[in-house]
C-alpha cells in the first residue's frame, strides 16, 4: 500500500512541477525571461508522464536541430 501512495505522490509532484514550469515558460513569451529554455524544461518533466508532451518536445528538438543545421550551412558558404 505504501508503494502505491509513494508512487502516486511522486507522479503528482512531477505533473504539478512540469505544469508549473510550462506555464511560467509560456508567460515568459510576453514577460522578460528565457522562455525558449523554460518551455522545453517543463515539457521534459511532463514527458516522463504524458506521450503528448513527449511528442511536442520531440517536434521542438527537431526544429532546433534543423535551424542549427541551416545556420551552419550558411556560415560555411559565407566563409568560402
Amino acid at each position: 500500500m505504501f508503494k502505491n501512495v509513494a508512487k502516486t505522490s511522486w507522479r503528482v509532484v512531477k505533473i504539478t512541477t512540469g505544469g508549473l514550469v510550462l506555464v511560467v515558460g509560456v508567460l515568459m513569451i510576453v514577460l522578460p525571461g528565457p522562455a525558449i529554455i523554460v518551455i522545453p524544461a517543463g515539457l521534459a518533466i511532463l514527458a516522463s508522464e504524458f506521450k503528448w508532451a513527449n511528442g511536442i518536445l520531440k517536434w521542438f528538438k527537431d526544429k532546433v536541430k534543423s535551424k542549427f543545421q541551416k545556420s551552419n550551412i550558411k556560415e560555411e558558404t559565407n566563409a568560402k
